[in-house]
């Protein structure tokens, strides 16, 4: 229309109406862009409180998957364990309170996983499964280290301390380890030496 328009712009009604249709549809515009920019700050923020949510999730899935290395048959897949994750969301206790609706979920994600799992596994192999998801939760809840799993697992190693007398039917290297265990601050904090009294135990 600019274009074609001949003589003063001031005097083409025409062409001053659409200019301010325009001005008051670009405001709209920039309105409706701002509101969209503030929402999509908002979703971040309450998707961000859900995080823990799908940090268990993932725990969990993964100990499912390394369980074929205990045995081949326990082999399942991603969609499988969606529909596990899914379920367990939907049947939860719902709540308002957002930090308590994660707990929740959280607790009914893992319960409902665990019990799933655990219906499939050989008598043999559940305390295997148990202890995975367990200690997994605990590194990931930044209550151990994977140094304290390690030290659990395969006992310490180094000097003993002369005045540790082993009991005779244990050998050196196995009191050895477990000597160390015993000395041992889980997350590196006194009040978790839970194996402080472990010599004592086994020697008497």
């Amino acid at each position: 229309m600019l274009a074609n328009t001949e003589g003063s712009l001031l005097e083409n009604t025409e062409i001053i109406d659409v200019l301010s249709t325009i001005k008051t549809k670009s405001k709209e515009v920039g309105e409706k862009l701002t509101e969209a920019a503030e929402k999509k700050i908002e979703i971040n923020e309450k998707r961000e409180l859900f995080r823990p949510v799908a940090a268990r999730g993932a725990v969990l899935y993964f100990c499912i998957t390394e369980m074929i290395i205990v045995n081949w048959m326990y082999n399942s897949s991603l969609q499988q364990f969606l529909g596990l994750f899914d379920k367990s969301i939907l049947t939860s206790k719902p709540s308002q309170m957002v930090k308590e609706r994660v707990e929740i979920i959280i607790e009914a994600l893992t319960n409902y996983v665990y019990r799933y799992v655990n219906r499939g596994l050989f008598e043999k192999d559940k305390i295997t499964f148990k202890l995975m998801v367990s200690l997994k939760v605990l590194i990931k809840d930044g209550k151990l280290t994977p140094g304290d799993v390690n030290m659990l697992l395969k006992g310490g190693s180094g000097a003993v301390d002369p005045g540790s007398q082993r009991a005779n039917w244990i050998d050196s290297k196995t009191w050895e380890r477990i000597y160390h265990l015993s000395k041992h601050k889980f997350n590196g904090d006194p009040a978790y030496a839970f194996f402080k009294d472990i010599t004592e135990i086994i020697k008497n």
